[in-house]
């Protein structure tokens, strides 16, 4: 087997050295790759803000369209507040700036939030800071000013590239603004430029949905995410639903997504989770340690954390959070240690979104020796190959999931 510099230091973790030649070497969904990223340690900030609510929405952010004060400057005091509050953790391997909407933010405001973060616990060489972004908020000169201190990627919410959708999705941008984000993204140097796509909607045809893949392939892109529209509860695609609006249908949703999958990989992409798709050297860090069941902190509104088998979530509502942290509290809303049975079976559930699946581990073992776990194989829903768990079709994913919720402490 070719060596791909997955090297590790003493201490067992990754080298700046490894970290750097796996990612250019190996492909996006090589298992080796995948297991060295759940030793990856990573950084989460939530930037809550968003110009308003899209009718699919149900994270927690700041809805900022009735309001006349900003708070964002106070925001960014509090974020910084509660990064100090955090214990020892080690040099971050990527840090993700996610929303709301973090291009809402001035670059001064986000370099603050960064510089907080390399104080505290150091970046390790070449590590990914990346920021994810609005079309419609991105210029070359927020590019450059986001280059120069010290941001790596950009992910562009280009979600469709039919206009029609576009505003039946809620988003505020013209179908363009996406390519000139990509380009403007591409010019200022950034390494790896993303794009996400949302797909499913019952007002998008065939066509449509053709002509967005297309154009986003077309693209200089490095990775593209893509994600099917859920109904959630309280949202305001759920209230259209319940007044007579049609629901998304998961055949067709299904249909999409192939589509998507072998598009992008006759266009050079890879497949390396479920709904994450890259060029060689251009998996997301921050993604692939997430779903390989590495560690990190979070910091922000509604943010959750996984450090030390305790998984801890933020206050979701502003006036809570920046009360908590102007007192000198962490803004816990609450926490869960978690027994190592219980880290194991996390560790493999998430595993099963990887297109190089997840070691089998005890955890795993029982589960496929339950009568769930047998049809599963029998049916090749899922298969066992160099000891490891795939999941062969990535729209059942969650299906086998579910089912492995049933492997109790005694089953193992």
């Amino acid at each position: 087997m070719t060596d791909t510099g997955l090297g590790s230091d003493a201490r067992g973790r990754p080298s700046e050295t490894g970290l750097r030649v796996s990612l250019q070497e190996a492909r996006p969904n090589d298992p080796r790759l995948a297991d060295r990223a759940g030793e990856w340690r990573s950084a989460y900030v939530h930037i809550p803000f968003c110009a308003h609510r899209c009718p699919y929405c149900d994270f927690a952010i700041v809805d900022e369209s009735a309001s006349e004060t900003s708070e964002h400057e106070r925001y960014v005091d509090a974020v910084v507040a509660e990064i100090a509050m955090e214990g020892t953790f080690g040099g971050l391997d990527a840090v993700n700036f996610g929303g709301g909407t973090p291009s809402l933010l001035t670059v001064p405001q986000l370099r603050r939030i960064l510089d907080a973060l390399r104080s505290q616990f150091g970046f390790h060489e070449n590590a990914e800071i990346s920021l994810e972004t609005n079309p419609e908020d991105v210029t070359p000169q927020f590019s450059e000013n986001l280059a120069d201190v010290g941001f790596t990627r950009m992910s562009i919410g280009a979600q469709s590239f039919d206009g029609a959708l576009l505003g039946v999705l809620g988003r505020n941008h013209a179908v363009e603004s996406a390519a000139g984000a990509v380009a403007d993204a591409r010019a200022a140097g950034f390494g790896s430029v993303s794009i996400d796509l949302i797909y499913g909607h019952p007002g998008e045809s065939d066509a449509s949905w053709r002509r967005t893949v297309e154009q986003a392939i077309d693209l200089p892109v490095d990775h593209i995410s893509t994600y099917a529209l859920t109904v959630e509860r309280g949202t305001t695609l759920s209230r259209e639903i319940l007044d007579g609006a049609p629901y998304p249908d998961g055949d067709i949703q299904a249909d999409r997504y192939e589509l998507f999958c072998e598009k992008s990989a006759m266009a050079g992409f890879t497949r390396y989770e479920v709904s994450n798709h890259a060029r060689d050297g251009h998996v997301c860090v921050y993604n692939l340690s997430t779903w390989a069941h590495g560690e990190y902190v979070a910091f922000g509104l509604g943010a959750h954390d996984h450090r030390h088998g305790l998984r801890s979530r933020n206050h979701r509502r502003l006036d809570r959070y920046l009360d908590a942290v102007e007192a000198g509290y962490r803004p816990r809303l609450g926490s869960e240690s978690l027994s190592v049975f219980e880290q194991e079976r996390d560790r493999f559930m998430l595993g099963l979104r990887l297109a190089a699946g997840t070691p089998l581990t005890g955890f795993g073992r029982a589960f496929l020796a339950t009568g769930s776990g047998m049809r599963l194989l029998n049916a090749r829903v899922v298969k066992v190959s160099a000891e490891r768990v795939v999941v062969s079709d990535p729209m059942l994913t969650d299906t086998v999931a579910r089912e492995a919720l049933s492997v109790s402490l005694n089953d193992c």
